[in-house]
């Protein structure tokens, strides 16, 4: 025991002492952050703000269009299509659309938004949305009976917001365990690829350097491997730490930096339609605060954990035996990685069924089977598991470990000290179940 605690030392200072890993443990947040504030910036600066002529030449839906700063509708007289691409050359507006006098606005109908510049989709989307509700006030006002108003008409809408409370327990949005459930998946999709290659790099080395050859002369091969396993392992959980506290500081500076960002993102939020900016700011915020007390936030964060340091063991393991079988030659590494990497592809491919349907039989069985369990669970987790499924997702996903680390182990003190054979699966086989 005190062999493999004096590896794992070894593993762990070794690398946490390396200037790479001070300079991608703070950089890579610098990074996130700087790419979030880039996305920020250009949102609120690429605003459109577009000035769009109107010829409506049968005075249809002039007056009905909604302009805001970056789409304001002016109403023109000018018809003539001539006159109007010559003052669109004088940039006295930025686009112009003529509404013919006998437009009815049916189903396949076209309008040209004529510009000297391109649009993009949303911009032509928004532009349509406004045309296309214009139009619909029109034709609801002749179907309107006397004495009725359009204002009293609206007044009547309802906006109802679905919760969905799965067996009488507490309500949550499913927006919101949709994210919360992905962005668990997919965190725990890179962790696996991340680090069980970085414990695949570092036995090849040892074995190239002749390194292990030395080792193995004091500590048995499985001490060796799962000394490795563990040090790399504390240093992922390490980085990951420390790279969670700093992107929450740091997102907590985009306000500072950014003070607009909040008002562009409640602008953007299609879920509050109806209010103005201060409004919807202040409801995005009591909504994320009411959504993210509706999810058992503390069993989320001991899940990820759980599923973060069993995936990693499981999947280390066998990137370990890899690492142990291959030379020099990276080809062979790449050729016997396909079989592992696969079930972590096929994980993240099921996450994404399981987070639109939780309970199908498809998310039950990756939840529970322990090569797909730690990325698919951890994307249920937030509509609410049955205990009896997580129970027995942990008790599988343990004795999947315990099953790989002893198969990687019998690869391993083979193929750590075997020089100049190319590496098969036969052979691999063979390692494994030999009686040694």
């Amino acid at each position: 025991m005190n062999k493999i605690l004096i590896i794992i030392q070894r593993e762990f200072l070794s690398r946490v002492q390396k200037k790479t890993f001070l300079l991608s443990t703070i950089l890579l947040p610098l990074f996130i952050f700087g790419f979030y504030a880039l996305i920020i910036y250009f949102s609120v600066k690429s605003e459109d703000n577009l000035k769009i002529a109107i010829a409506d030449q049968g005075q249809q839906i002039s007056n009905k269009l909604q302009s805001d700063p970056s789409l304001n509708f002016i109403q023109v007289d000018q018809a003539d299509a001539a006159a109007l691409q010559q003052q669109l050359n004088e940039k006295k507006f930025d686009g112009y659309i003529i509404i013919p006098a006998n437009y009815n606005a049916e189903k396949g109908d076209t309008l040209v938004y004529a510009s000297n510049s391109n649009v993009g989709l949303m911009t032509k989307e928004k532009i349509e949305r406004r045309i296309n509700a214009a139009f619909e006030k029109n034709r609801l006002k002749n179907l309107l009976a006397p004495g009725v108003t359009l204002a009293q008409v609206d007044s009547a809408k309802s906006s109802v917001n679905l919760k969905v409370a799965k067996g009488g327990e507490k309500s949550g949005s499913t927006g919101f365990a949709y994210a919360l459930g992905f962005i668990c998946g997919i965190l725990i999709y890179m962790v696996l690829f991340i680090y069980g290659s970085m414990v695949m790099r570092g036995v090849m080395e040892e074995k190239t350097n002749r390194i292990a050859e030395v080792m193995v002369s004091s500590v048995k091969p499985f001490q060796l491997m799962l000394g490795k396993i563990i040090g790399i392992g504390a240093v992922g959980l390490v980085q990951f730490l420390i790279w969670g506290v700093l992107i929450f500081a740091l997102q907590a500076l985009v306000p500072v930096f950014f003070p607009g960002a909040m008002e562009v993102a409640a602008q953007h939020s299609n879920d509050l339609p109806n209010m103005n900016g201060n409004t919807k700011q202040v409801e995005m915020i009591r909504q994320v605060m009411q959504n993210l007390n509706s999810v058992n936030i503390g069993l989320i964060v001991f899940c990820f954990f759980f599923y973060f340091l069993g995936g990693y063991l499981l999947y280390s393991s066998l990137f370990a035996a890899v690492g142990s079988a291959v030379n020099e030659d990276p080809q062979d590494a790449q050729s016997l990685m396909l079989p592992i990497t696969m079930p972590i592809i096929f994980s993240f491919v099921i996450m994404t069924q399981a987070i639109n349907k939780p309970d199908g039989a498809l998310a039950l069985f990756g939840s529970l089977f322990p090569l797909s369990s730690p990325i698919v669970m951890m994307a249920r987790l937030p509509y609410g598991v049955p205990a009896w499924q997580l129970a027995l997702s942990f008790v599988l996903l343990i004795l999947g470990f315990i099953f790989t680390a002893w198969l990687a182990a019998r690869i391993y003190r083979v193929g750590i000290l075997m020089y100049g054979k190319k590496p098969t699966w036969k052979e691999l086989w063979k390692w494994a179940f030999a009686k040694i």
